[in-house]
């Protein structure tokens, strides 16, 4: 039995997006590329015709990865929960760094979500995995493959 994978109502609708795409946009032009080089006769010597097989098999296998996804996805809207100062999946919460005091901002997000430059951590990042649970003014330290950091949570946003 598959558990369910935590994910944002956005991360959700990007990847519902993606599909629709996949189905209506990229696969026809897969299809049609792939009748055209049949055309062309000799499929043996067809570099055509291999590079838009390779093609659908990328696509093909791209839709049943995000149909499972989808399919497996526990979606969360944070806008539906109940603010309160608790660390839970999905807020965005601002921490500062005890030692710098660099102030850093972050959303909770899901693994398939995750984008560290864009500010979302995934849930099973070290740092998410040491703020999940803990509220506002709570000092957490992180345990990361260069050492030990303490962060202070400073803010949690339900946005």
């Amino acid at each position: 039995m598959t558990k369910k994978v935590p994910m944002t109502a956005t991360g959700a609708e990007r990847l519902r997006e993606e599909l629709r795409k996949l189905k209506s946009e990229d696969r026809p032009r897969v299809i049609a590329a792939i009748a055209e080089a049949r055309a062309h006769g000799d499929l043996k010597e067809n570099a055509e015709y291999h590079a838009a097989r390779e093609q659908q098999s990328f696509i093909e296998g791209r839709i049943a990865d995000i149909e499972h996804k989808l399919s497996h996805a526990h979606v969360i809207d944070v806008t539906q929960l109940s603010p309160t100062d608790r660390v839970v999946f999905g807020v965005t919460v601002l921490i500062t760094h005890d030692d710098s005091g660099e102030e850093l901002r972050y959303q909770i997000v899901g693994e398939d979500e995750a984008d560290i430059k864009a500010g979302m951590l995934s849930i099973n990042s070290p740092i998410a995995r040491a703020l999940i649970g803990r509220e506002v003014g709570e000092v957490v330290i992180v345990r990361t493959p260069s050492g030990e950091r303490n962060y202070e949570i400073v803010e949690v946003l339900y946005i």
